[in-house]
């Protein structure tokens, strides 16, 4: 029977999907609906819903909005073809790209410019990562595990240099780059390591929970990379772990012999979901609901210079 139910500290919303969300939010009150977003502003779905029935059009290519029709690009980024694309089709728009995205675009695109061979650390086929390969696909190759750093061969091994995703796990990224500083000796990286903050934050504050509880529940939608690594994290430390999107899919069979329960949430999940799971233990006679080790984030982004300009 569940006790007590532990909540990592920090969880939720990064100050790069508060800026997203907000774009969006912004955009719908300076220039009315329809405002269209290229994929999800964010990956989760109860984002995109709200949004959704606030007036906002998600698309999947920029094909997909009428001439002169108003844009956002996703917190993840876009390549610069996407951008073309737009201003092809006479599209006004307003980029929502994570701060820490855009820093990653950039090393990627002066080592390019350098003569380098930039290995990209990623996971094939998120957006990020699509964003990031279209800076300078002809120079970028991926490298997804430990196995690929190891088969990995360049034109000139003196001239290789690697960036990664911001939501990668933290150990396996570290384990990937190891093996590629032990291949390539003249190996160049970024100064300060391109995981961001938030999905660093989060993944210690898993790991603070795990000598504490007997299951990890994270909320976050499956195509959330930081939520995924989560579940990885707990799962790699001996601890069951789920991914939910909200309680209602909560199985009570995984709570069979549990005392303590850990909660969490990736980066792009609102912080009512997670007051949702808390009430779904309450109304089970859980009364003890806390955080293990209170922390906070201070990390604050501005918004687009699109939003920071009265509407024309």
């Amino acid at each position: 029977m569940v006790k007590r139910v532990l909540l990592a500290a920090p969880r939720g919303y990064c100050a790069g999907v508060e800026r997203a969300v907000e774009t969006v939010e912004r955009a719908l009150a300076q220039y009315g609906p329809p405002v269209y977003v290229r994929k999800q502003i964010v990956h989760n779905s109860h984002v995109v819903d709200e949004l959704s029935a606030r007036g906002a059009v998600f698309v999947a290519s920029v094909e997909d909005v009428p001439p002169d029709g108003l844009l956002v690009f996703s917190a993840h980024g876009v390549a610069p073809a996407v951008r073309v694309g737009a201003a092809a089709r006479s599209l006004r728009t307003i980029d929502a790209t994570c701060p820490l995205v855009t820093k990653v675009h950039a090393e990627a695109k002066r080592y390019a410019a350098e003569g380098y061979t930039v290995v990209l650390v990623g996971h094939a086929g998120h957006e990020e990562v699509e964003g990031t390969m279209g800076e300078a696909p002809e120079a970028i190759v991926l490298v997804q595990s430990v196995d690929d750093a190891e088969r990995l061969e360049v034109e000139d091994p003196q001239r290789i240099a690697y960036v990664t995703q911001t939501t990668l796990s933290v150990d396996e990224t570290r384990e990937i780059v190891a093996v590629l500083n032990r291949r390539f000796p003249r190996l160049r990286g970024p100064e300060k390591e391109d995981i961001c903050y938030a999905t660093t934050n989060r993944q210690r504050a898993v790991k603070e929970l795990l000598e504490h509880v007997q299951l990890l529940l994270v909320i976050g939608s499956a195509n959330s990379s930081n939520s995924q690594r989560l579940v990885e994290v707990a799962r790699a430390g001996g601890v069951a772990a789920h991914l939910i999107e909200r309680d209602r899919e909560l199985d009570e069979r995984w709570l069979r012999g549990v005392e303590t329960v850990g909660l969490t949430s990736g980066a792009s999940a609102p912080e009512l979901l997670v007051e949702g799971v808390c009430d779904w233990f309450r109304a089970r006679g859980v009364t003890e609901i806390r955080e293990l080790s209170p922390a906070q984030e201070n990390v604050f982004f501005r918004l687009p210079a699109e939003l920071r300009r009265p509407a024309a």
